[in-house]
C-alpha cells in the first residue's frame, strides 16, 4: 500500500460537514444558537453550488437540519458532540498502488488535548462512521492529530506545527521522528515542514494550540499562502514576521524554495473576547471554486478574494460571513472535510 493525501485542489467526490448541536460551542442562548446554525448552513449551501455535501447530524437535530438545509444537502444521522468535521472526521487518502481505492485515516481524537471543556467521546468515532459511509478502507492511527493540523501539496510536502503534534496533552511520547514516520505511513509524506507555532488566540483555553490551517496553506507545490498581520498593535504582527522568516529558509519535497504569498488579515483587531484570529488562510477549495471566510470588511474581503482567485486559477471565489464560526474557535476549513474523487475528473 502507498497511501497519499491528494492536494485539496484535486477533484472531490464530495465535502463532509457536521451540523451543530447543543453544547458549549453552540452558544448559551437562542440567539447565539441560531447564529451558529445559520453560519453552518450558509457554508453548506455555498459548497453545494460546486459539489455534493453530506452533513452528519445528531438525532436531536435532524428536524432542524432538514428545515434549514433543504434538499441541497444530504443528511446522515449519527450521534455526535463536537461538530468540527475537519478535526473529528477522517483524513481521506488514495492508494497509488491500487487505483480506485479510497482510504480514511482515523486519527486518535481527544478533543484537542482533552481540555476540561471539550465533549469529544461521541465524535471520536466519526472517522469510522464516515469511512463506512464513503466506502473507504479504514487506516487506524494512534497519533493524536486533527485534520486542521496538517496541510499537504499532494506531492509529498506536509505542513505541521510543533505545538500541535508534539503537544504533551496529545502525544506525550512522540518526537519528530515518530510523527514523521506516521505521516509517511498514512499520508505519503516525504518532507515535513515543522512550523514553529500558530496564531496567538489559538493558545487560549478554547484554542487548538496552533492549527496550521489558520496560518499557512499550500495552494500548489512550492507556494505558500501565509497569514499576514500588518498592525503592530496585534500580537500576531510578530508571529507573522517570525513565520515569514521561517518559510524563507524552507524547501518543499522537491527541494524547491517556497514562494511566499502574504494573505493580509482584515483590519479588525479585537472582539469582545480579545485579539481576533480572523484569517483568510482558513478557506476550502472545492471543484471549480474556493469558499472563503468573510469578515464584513468590504475592502479586506475583496482583496483576499482577489489573492485567492490568483492562487487558484480558474476557480470562482465565494465569500461567506465566517465571524460566527471564528467566534466559536475555527473557520470554514475547520468545519468541512473533502473526500477526493477516485476517477481523477476535473476539479
Amino acid at each position: 500500500m502507498a497511501w497519499r493525501m491528494p492536494a485539496e485542489t484535486a477533484p472531490h467526490e464530495r465535502t463532509w460537514m457536521a451540523f451543530p448541536r447543543a453544547g458549549l460551542t453552540l452558544g448559551a442562548d437562542a440567539a447565539s444558537a441560531a447564529e451558529a446554525y445559520a453560519a453552518w448552513t450558509a457554508v453548506a449551501h455555498a459548497v453545494a453550488e460546486f459539489e455534493p455535501v453530506t452533513m452528519a447530524v445528531d438525532p436531536s437535530e435532524m428536524v432542524r437540519a432538514r428545515n434549514l438545509l433543504g434538499s441541497a444537502v444530504g443528511l446522515h444521522e449519527v450521534p455526535l458532540d463536537e461538530f468540527w468535521m475537519r478535526d473529528v472526521g477522517p483524513t481521506f487518502v488514495l492508494d497509488d498502488e491500487r487505483p480506485g481505492v479510497l482510504g480514511a485515516v482515523d486519527w486518535t481524537f481527544n478533543g484537542w488535548g482533552a481540555p476540561a471543556w471539550s465533549e469529544w467521546e461521541k465524535s471520536a468515532e466519526m472517522a469510522r462512521v464516515v469511512a463506512a459511509q464513503s466506502g473507504a478502507e479504514l487506516i487506524s492511527s494512534m497519533l493524536v492529530n486533527e485534520g486542521g493540523a496538517i496541510h499537504v501539496d499532494g506531492a509529498g510536502t506536509v505542513l505541521v506545527t510543533e505545538t500541535v503534534q508534539l503537544d504533551p496533552r496529545r502525544n506525550p511520547y512522540a518526537d519528530k521522528a515518530r510523527v514523521e514516520a506516521e505521516l509517511a505511513r498514512t499520508l505519503g509524506a516525504m518532507k515535513i515542514i515543522w512550523v514553529p507555532r500558530g496564531l496567538t488566540r489559538d493558545y487560549e483555553d478554547l484554542g487548538t494550540r496552533g492549527h496550521i490551517d489558520m496560518v499557512a496553506t499550500l495552494p500548489s507545490p512550492g507556494r505558500v499562502l501565509l497569514h499576514l498581520q500588518s498592525d503592530p498593535g496585534h500580537p500576531d504582527f510578530e508571529v507573522s514576521r517570525t513565520l515569514s522568516a521561517f518559510f524563507e529558509t524552507q524547501t518543499d519535497a522537491a527541494g524547491k524554495p517556497f514562494e511566499i504569498v502574504p494573505l493580509p488579515a482584515p483590519a479588525t483587531l479585537r472582539d469582545s473576547e480579545g485579539f481576533v484570529d480572523w484569517s483568510y488562510v482558513n478557506h476550502l477549495v472545492v471543484n471549480g471554486g474556493v469558499i472563503a471566510c468573510g469578515y464584513g470588511e468590504e475592502r479586506a474581503d475583496a482583496l483576499a478574494a482577489e489573492i485567492l482567485a490568483e492562487a487558484y486559477p480558474g476557480r470562482r471565489v465565494v465569500t461567506v460571513d465566517a465571524r460566527p464560526i471564528l467566534a466559536r474557535g475555527g473557520g470554514i476549513h475547520c468545519i468541512t472535510q473533502q473526500q477526493p474523487a477516485l476517477d481523477g475528473g476535473n476539479a
